[in-house]
């Protein structure tokens, strides 16, 4: 398997403008304002890879840099805070929020990824976790928590090295291919239990009325679903403390649309909520092969 860097800190890896070169020498990320902070795995030097396509023609550009999916000063934070609480608040850090919220008649308190901090859960015994990346809490005008939703973000994981492609990027803006593949299977060994269990968990919350929102770039978004059965296995719902809301989060337009020194920009492309039952129950049907599939292939083995 090989493929390409295709976006890197932040701008397209053919983009040889002064503001992306610039960039890539400051070695500094675009959609955080700080130095990036993803790590080539050997060398444990930074890579600034925010995106990887296969070298198959007409093969997506798939992000896999959860810094990526924050650009435009988190706009993503703001769309599902809008849909979650149906009204457009502010976003605060925190414990700042209460000051805010009493100053502006209400507020999103933001926790995750140096927003507010990590919140203190329960250590839970034997496997699995209880976080998750972002929950946004809605604070009324006296300061008060009302309610709060959660959000999972999950980008692709790689396979194989980018590092030969990642230096001649650094060093001469090159765009050359590696044996860098895209990890599918993590996709349905770890993403879906994942989304049951915090899913199970947030629907005992008495003040989370919306559930989970899980958010990935397309081709995540897809594979998920067709995993699971496609849509008609897992049917739309409407919002509720069991529901999982699938978010795909994407490039808005082809790399070759912009004219150098631009980012191409991220929206929501495409939603389906369903509920964790739903979910559960489709991760959990069979779809098991005709009989004698190992008797028939042996045959033909033996026998031709």
């Amino acid at each position: 398997m090989a493929g390409y860097i295709s976006e890197f800190f932040g701008y397209r890896s053919e983009d040889n403008s002064p503001i992306a070169l610039k960039t890539a020498a400051d070695k500094k990320c675009p959609f955080t304002g700080a130095p990036c902070t993803k790590l080539l795995s050997r060398e444990r030097t930074i890579s600034g890879v925010c995106a990887i396509r296969q070298k198959t023609p007409g093969s997506p550009s798939v992000i896999c840099c959860p810094n990526r999916i924050y650009a435009d000063d988190y706009k993503m934070l703001r769309q599902i805070a809008n849909n979650a609480f149906g009204q457009s608040l502010e976003l605060f850090a925190g414990r700042a929020a209460v000051a805010k919220a009493k100053e502006l008649g209400g507020a999103i308190a933001v926790f995750g990824h140096g927003w507010g901090g990590e919140l203190r859960l329960p250590q839970r015994q034997g496997v699995g976790s209880y976080f998750v990346d972002w929950v946004l809490a809605r604070l009324d005008g006296k300061g008060d928590l009302v309610d709060f939703t959660a959000i999972e973000v999950q980008t692709i994981d790689t396979t194989g090295k980018y590092s030969d492609a990642q230096a001649a990027l650094q060093k001469s803006r090159t765009l050359i291919d590696d044996t860098v593949g895209l990890n599918w299977e993590n996709v349905s060994k770890r993403i879906i239990p994942q989304l049951i269990y915090k899913g199970q968990v947030l629907q005992r919350e008495e003040l989370c009325k919306t559930g989970l929102y899980f958010v990935c770039p397309s081709p995540i978004y897809k594979r998920v679903l067709a995993r699971l059965g496609g849509k008609e296995k897992i049917p739309a719902f409407p919002t509720q403390p069991a529901a999982i809301h699938f978010i795909a989060y994407d490039y808005v337009c082809a790399f070759d649309e912009l004219t150098a020194g631009n980012i191409v920009p991220l929206d929501i492309l495409e939603e389906h909520c369903t509920t964790v039952y739903k979910v559960q129950e489709a991760f959990s049907a069979v779809n098991l092969p005709d009989g004698n599939v190992y008797g028939n292939a042996i045959r033909k083995s033996l026998y031709g």
